[in-house]
């Protein structure tokens, strides 16, 4: 990095940026190289996304497995290593949805034990109860509304939202009841553009848009989307910036090709030791009582731990003469 980050941004200037019509930069990351990348970047909001069941834990199609236990992990792993962006830990399926205690004492939990800056839920209606608690703490929100993945079952699918005039009406509904639960900046994902557009005019706090069009007030990529990392089918609001999963897995194969045929390590890569040291060493070796004690040494390592001397011969019992 070329020059030290000006310290934490803070978090009204989002606010500010929306005003002065600055889009707002944000990514999602789950480990320290990834925070790293995005600080050097310049990026403004890091989302340490439940989309890592997905994209670092193996799971397919959905972010519901991952737990509340491996978000803190990773967003504490993040926020070692993402010094000016905002970090913005994404609360799991579960650790919300229960009630507005549990939504409290786990958003809790990603602001003391983690360090996150603020925290991110989906959804309105009952979440709208949830906002309002976690805000009351001292938290901040940030609300999502759309396609909300964890929901995804019941809205049919990985879809686009508010398609119709009906749905459309209730999506800019729910983003202001966002606004209005305190939340300081709302996700709109899977929306159609006009559909974005109105509700971004409306809110008076920054919208991040996700497949939902040029005119929010700032975009949100994942970060394996973008690199490159990801393989598969891909959702048609990604576009991809690199193809890292192609240099990665070359890079790999040639590695694994210099080391079957001994083109790998050569002399750059290996470690020499004094030429004296390197003779007195070998002088040490070809002597008889260093031999022995190496030999020693190896029958020592190669006895069984727990094998002991024989036990001492003693004289037969005698015949039992009595029942059992």
């Amino acid at each position: 990095m070329s020059t030290p980050p000006k310290g934490k941004l803070p978090l009204p200037r989002l606010a500010e940026l929306k005003r002065d019509g600055e889009p707002i930069v944000m990514v999602t990351a789950y480990d320290a190289p990834g925070a790293r990348f995005a600080e050097d970047a310049g990026i403004d909001i890091v989302l340490v996304g439940d989309t890592a069941a997905m994209v670092m834990l193996g799971h397919e199609g959905t972010t519901v497995p991952v737990t509340m236990e491996e978000m803190l992990f990773l967003t504490r792993t993040v926020v070692r290593a993402a010094r000016r962006p905002i970090v913005i830990g994404d609360m799991p399926f579960g650790s919300y949805q229960v009630s507005d205690e549990a939504a409290v004492e786990n958003a809790i939990r990603f602001f003391k034990e983690a360090g996150a800056d603020a925290i991110k839920l989906e959804g309105a209606g009952p979440s709208l109860s949830r906002v309002r608690a976690i805000v009351a703490a001292g938290i901040p929100v940030m609300g999502h509304v759309g396609l909300t993945p964890q929901s995804a079952t019941m809205l049919g699918g990985f879809k686009t939202q508010g398609k119709t005039a009906e749905a459309a009406v209730r999506l800019v509904e729910d983003a202001l009841a966002l606004e209005d639960a305190g939340c300081f900046a709302v996700v709109l994902e899977a929306v159609p553009s006009p559909v974005a557009a109105e509700i971004t005019r409306r809110l008076s706090v920054p919208t991040i848009g996700i497949g939902a069009g040029p005119d929010c007030d700032g975009q949100v990529l994942v970060y394996h989307d973008l690199l490159g990392l990801s393989e598969g089918h891909l959702p048609r609001f990604v576009k991809r910036y690199a193809n890292l999963s192609r240099e990665i897995r070359d890079a790999l194969e040639a590695y694994a090709h210099d080391v079957r045929t001994g083109a790998f390590p050569e002399e750059q890569h290996t470690y020499e030791m004094p030429a004296e040291e390197l003779e007195e060493f070998q002088k040490t070796m070809r002597t008889p009582s260093a031999s022995r004690a190496s030999d020693q040494a190896r029958s020592a390592s190669s006895r069984p731990a727990n094998a002991q001397l024989p036990a001492a011969r003693s004289e037969p019992p005698g015949l039992k003469t009595s029942s059992p």
